[in-house]
């Protein structure tokens, strides 16, 4: 037998399934939500979501294969959170596509050329939390925005969040997605979908490009995919004891996210949460053989993927604020870490408190969306108050 299907185990297939599952069916519903709000029609909706979940099982599979590692790949959901943020652009969902292909070839290149990597890992940490944050608060008002809307719902599904959380906090989502699509379900004629919806392949989107697009899309969801996604599945990767190279695992990630963003995916980046069920113990008591649970969740979504536009297509028929408020719960454990994260640091607060408002707020200026000038007010604001910090430290030293 040979080495690989020797490292092969039960428990790596049960941590990889369970892997896809909670990755897939957490946050499905914000990439759609997120891609709908960038101008992409049922069909390109359903495209991106497929592409995404192909890419990121591929990558997941090759990676792991390679390395022989559990090298999770998942899309990039706080990407497609800011997107849910956004309106469609001017020049539609074509110019978004050249945003995503852009924001996939800078981290190519911050992969391949270390000073622009160590530019994004400049970024300090409690901003790029409190820009996420931003973004994730007024979608994760949605649930009790819909609670007054449509009650009878929106509070199921917020009861099966909330409960299934005290038991199992990786499955509290699931769980309200199935409640919401049960629920959805029962009120349908019979009829409602057409075979055709069922499924569709992949809708080719010729890219385009303006410099709107550029530092209103494409340059916050780089920052977003390095800073919350891919720095952070890399550290998840280290407490587990795996040292990979950062650079070649972001590059190859970013070839990914630009070979299946012209078919609509946001984007693909290092895993994170879904990572440490990969790496942990559960997976397999020996280290050297986890890799099979990264290779099992590879191929899990893939299926899964295939599968995308009866997602779509079941949302399409579903209330607006109902999933909304599906997306808000995936989001709620996104929302407390950066919320946590962009405060720990005393003396950024005021800073990151500016970020956080700034980028909710919704502002516009030029055709560029507010994360970016939460982002740029909040620098200025922290490279000030740390300079005086430093100076009263220096003066402090002196004396």
């Amino acid at each position: 037998m040979s080495p690989l299907f020797r490292d092969f185990s039960l428990s790596s297939v049960t941590s990889g399934l369970l892997s896809a599952f909670v990755g897939f069916s957490s946050s499905f519903a914000v990439i759609v939500q997120g891609l709908t709000a960038v101008g992409a029609s049922p069909a390109q909706a359903s495209s991106g979501l497929m592409m995404a979940a192909v890419a990121m099982g591929l990558a997941g599979i090759v990676l792991s294969l390679r390395h022989k590692m559990p090298l999770s790949v998942a899309w990039t959901t706080p990407g497609a959170a800011f997107l849910a943020t956004l309106q469609a652009p001017e020049g539609g969902f074509a110019v978004t596509v050249g945003a995503f292909m852009l924001a996939a070839a800078l981290c190519i290149l911050a992969g391949l050329w270390r000073p622009l990597g160590r530019l994004a890992e400049s970024i300090p940490m409690t901003l790029a939390n409190a820009m996420l944050a931003g973004i994730l608060l007024p979608l994760c008002l949605a649930p009790f925005r819909a609670m007054g809307l449509l009650p009878e719902i929106a509070l199921p599904i917020f009861l099966a969040w909330a409960i299934m959380a005290r038991i199992n906090r990786l499955l509290a989502v699931p769980a309200a997605v199935v409640v919401a699509a049960t629920l959805v379900a029962s009120g349908l004629e019979p009829g409602a979908f057409a075979p055709e919806q069922l499924w569709s392949g992949p809708v080719f989107v010729m890219p385009q490009l303006t410099l709107a697009a550029v530092v209103g899309i494409a340059l916050p969801m780089f920052v977003l995919t390095m800073a919350s996604q891919n720095v952070a599945g890399i550290a998840v990767l280290k407490s587990f004891g795996y040292t990979p190279k950062a650079g070649p695992l972001i590059s190859f990630t970013g070839l990914a996210a630009l070979l299946s963003a012209p078919f609509g995916s946001p984007g693909v980046n290092m895993a994170a949460i879904t990572a440490a069920l990969c790496a942990g113990p559960e997976a397999h008591p020996d280290p050297d053989r986890r890799y099979w649970a990264a290779i099992v969740a590879g191929i899990g979504y893939i299926v899964m993927g295939l599968g995308a536009a009866l997602a779509v297509a079941l949302m399409a028929v579903a209330p607006p604020a109902v999933i909304a408020a599906v997306a808000g719960l995936a989001l709620m454990g996104a929302l407390t870490g950066s919320l946590t994260a962009s405060i720990a640091q005393p003396e950024a607060r005021e800073a990151s408190v500016i970020t956080v408002l700034i980028t909710a707020s919704g502002l516009s200026f030029f055709g560029i969306g507010a994360a970016f000038w939460g982002l740029i007010a909040g620098a200025a604001l922290y490279a000030w108050d740390t300079r005086k910090l430093r100076r009263a430290a220096t003066a402090e030293a002196a004396e």
